[in-house]
């Protein structure tokens, strides 16, 4: 049997196992795809935890915390269907490229991933076949649907990072705008949520999309000249379902006149 037949018949996920991607609210009729590629921290029941405990799984290393409940509730407000993933960050990230050395982490912020320890070439291709490119074939379908909609991704990040000596650092953005090439749209978001005065804003902080990790925006929306914007919340503001909502609002108040000017599929 060729090398290709056995990795295809080493199935991953199993019946009882969450589906790959989930779509909320997909006939949403606003001209936008909101994305959330570290929505869950579900892991595969074969791979057993990746040998980690609920603690640590319900860790920021495993997931972005608070952003899928935000995605709901924005997905509502702007009436725009939602493509949430349905496996952890851990298991594959579904916004690095596959050939990434960060798309499967051995070790993040200082934890040991032992599941991760070890992969052969078929595990690797099974996570990548099972997991990231239904998602990645999902929120084609998604953008393809709606002809030249703005697509959203939604993250975020801790109050505070600790480096590998013992200094920590406080992270004052309570929201991040973050872009690649396209200004246009993230820098509308990013005057938009400056101007209401209560909310420090970052300007491709905490991170910056300029770093190469930027997955599923480089791969759905910029080659096709789509606007687009990544938005990280810090997870303390968004950690709870009121806080979460709240988080919403605000954002669909900067999203809602931009969308506005994009041209509805058709």
């Amino acid at each position: 049997m060729p090398p290709d037949a056995l990795l295809s018949s080493h199935n991953l996920l199993q019946a009882g196992d969450p589906p790959a991607v989930e779509i909320v609210n997909g006939a949403g009729r606003a001209p936008a795809v909101l994305v959330c590629d570290h929505a869950s921290n579900a892991v595969p029941a074969r791979l057993a935890h990746l040998g980690l405990d609920d603690a640590a799984l319900g860790r920021h290393i495993a997931w972005d915390i608070g952003a899928a409940m935000v995605g709901r509730a924005l997905a509502g407000l702007l009436d725009a269907p939602l493509l949430l993933a349905g496996y952890s960050r851990l298991v594959i990230d579904l916004n690095r490229d596959p050939g990434d050395p960060t798309s499967i982490c051995v070790i993040s912020d200082r934890s040991v991933v032992p599941g991760n320890r070890g992969l052969t070439h078929g595990d690797k291709a099974a996570r990548k076949r099972e997991i990231f490119a239904p998602y990645h074939e999902a929120v084609a379908q998604a953008v393809l649907a709606k002809g030249k909609p703005a697509v959203v991704s939604l993250h975020s990040f801790t109050p505070v990072i600790a480096g590998w000596g013992h200094e920590r650092q406080e992270r004052p953005w309570h929201v991040g705008v973050l872009y690649h090439h396209d200004h246009g749209m993230a820098g509308a978001v990013l005057a938009a949520l400056r101007a209401r005065g209560d909310l420090v804003v970052g300007d491709n902080e905490p991170y910056s999309a300029r770093n190469g990790h930027g997955y599923t925006l480089a791969v759905h929306a910029e080659p096709a000249g789509l606007a687009n914007v990544e938005i990280e919340m810090r997870q303390d503001l968004i950690a709870d379902a009121a806080g979460a909502v709240r988080m919403a609002g605000v954002l669909a108040e900067a999203l809602k006149p931009l969308l506005a000017t994009v041209p509805a599929a058709g």
